[in-house]
């Protein structure tokens, strides 16, 4: 086997090991800021929710406070506002949504579905978790799930939810009794759920993958191609010609020229000992003669 075969050979593994080691790492560094990047959209969503609450409680509800003693209100309600507002939202970016899901809701709309109703048990059967983050599949890909607990921290939440008795006749009226009550201090009744589609991010994520990998290919072949340039100029070469002309010199042909060093290394090294050797084998056969 060739110098050159040799040297490319081990070359080639090097840079497959490198090439493959740097792939997965860039790889698992796009997926992973493609999801941060997602997670922070979703914070940012449960942030404006939380601020449409905070200005519903503390704006909207005391100025209707006197019309909604006739007629119950909706708009008054902070969780109702939050997820109107977010349901416009919707109509432009119809793969994001805002949720305040609820095992037992007054509003039906309001009501859990199977996949969110685990997620408020899971709030429920553990009472140290704070937030829940996860994937799912669905029809237009997967999506990044951020879900808090809804608590009641509250006792005012109780005068509408704790008996149909005890809740407004407006309210009565417009939803009526068989749902949202029996509702209790410090009992988580539902989830906050943020959901925000990954596919774009993860795209984004695949195309630099590519990009990157492209390019990195492209930098590997041209550092194959240099390298074997320079083997061929500085090795390869050099040491076929004292190669040639040591087998000239083994076969008795004492006549063929001498090599002239080149530069300073090894080869040149290598070049000027043959040289001496071949002088000094031409004196001993004149020696014998």
């Amino acid at each position: 086997m060739g110098l050159r075969l040799k040297f490319n050979l081990a070359m080639l593994f090097a840079l497959a090991i490198g090439y493959g080691l740097t792939g997965y790492a860039v790889h698992s560094m796009l997926q992973e800021n493609a999801r941060a990047a997602v997670l922070d959209m979703a914070r940012i969503m449960r942030e404006s929710a939380l601020a449409i609450r905070s200005y519903t409680v503390e704006e909207v509800g005391p100025l209707m406070q006197t019309l909604s003693v006739e007629r119950f209100l909706p708009h008054t309600v902070p969780s109702f506002a939050a997820q109107t507002n977010f349901r416009q939202v919707r109509e432009a970016y119809p793969d994001y949504a805002y949720k305040e899901a609820a095992l037992n809701p007054t509003n039906p709309s309001d009501r859990a579905t199977d996949w969110e109703a685990d997620i408020i048990h899971a709030f429920r059967n553990d009472d140290a978790l704070r937030e829940l983050i996860l994937e799912r599949d669905t029809p237009t890909g997967q999506s990044l799930v951020l879900a808090h607990p809804i608590r009641i921290t509250n006792e005012a939440c109780l005068q509408c939810h704790s008996t149909p008795a005890a809740a407004p006749a407006s309210m009565i009226a417009l939803y009526g009794e068989a749902n949202g009550f029996g509702w209790k201090l410090d009992e988580i009744i539902g989830a906050q759920i943020v959901s925000v589609p990954m596919r774009v991010a993860l795209e984004r994520a695949n195309q630099t993958f590519s990009t990157v990998m492209i390019s990195l290919g492209a930098v590997f072949l041209t550092v194959f191609v240099i390298l074997n340039l320079l083997l061929s100029l500085s090795v390869v070469q050099p040491i076929r010609r004292l190669s040639t002309l040591a087998n000239e010199v083994s076969l008795g042909n004492l006549d063929a020229p001498e090599l002239e060093p080149a530069g300073g290394g090894e080869i040149a090294t290598l070049t000027t000992a043959f040289n001496r050797m071949r002088r000094s084998l031409e004196n001993a056969m004149r020696m014998f003669s």
